[in-house]
């Protein structure tokens, strides 16, 4: 009896999680930015950096950031961004043309947070790992610090719940047979 009670608690857990993935996806990304990265990779020497979280609806292609950095750290010392951007499709240390302008949606300051609805095309690229984002400066117009985009890897808790899932099935297959 204990095992039909452990299987039914463990198969209602697996309908929550199948019903939530059925819908729209929220899909977390992350990036680290940096002098180093800049300049198609040969680095711009500032001690300037920042970081960046994101998320993706896989739906409504609505995607989201939330971009902070150093503004002191930046290369001029006055903090004088000019205009940051999305580009892509680029894998690290190769530049690429603008996908969504961030600068002008919250200003040229740090934090940025916005959001934009971006095509299919763009989305795959996203996911991809192939958009990079690139804060310009007086010092830097070609972009000071840059971090390339990448998807937040799914935890590992996951999947060890799914396999101790099909073990349980396994077993309670097993059962009934013998």
């Amino acid at each position: 009896m204990n095992n039909i009670r452990m299987l039914s608690v463990a198969l209602a857990s697996s309908f929550l999680l199948l019903a939530n993935s059925a819908g729209a996806a929220i899909i977390p990304l992350q990036a680290t930015l940096d002098g180093a990265q800049a300049n198609a990779g040969l680095g711009t020497g500032s001690l300037a950096t920042g970081s960046a979280t994101m998320t993706f609806d896989d739906v409504t292609n609505l995607f989201n950031w939330n971009i902070s950095w150093n503004t002191d750290d930046l290369l001029d010392g006055t903090g004088s961004e000019t205009v940051m951007h999305f580009h892509g499709p680029a894998p690290a240390g190769v530049n690429a043309g603008v996908q969504v302008n961030f600068g002008g949606i919250s200003g040229t300051s740090s934090p940025s947070i916005g959001s934009a609805t971006i095509t299919t095309a763009q989305a795959t690229d996203l996911l991809a790992g192939l958009w990079y984002i690139n804060i310009h400066t007086t010092a830097w117009p070609g972009g000071e610090i840059r971090g390339q985009v990448e998807v937040v890897p799914v935890p590992a808790a996951l999947w060890l719940f799914g396999s101790g899932l099909l073990g349980l099935i396994g077993i309670s297959r097993r059962k009934k047979a013998a």
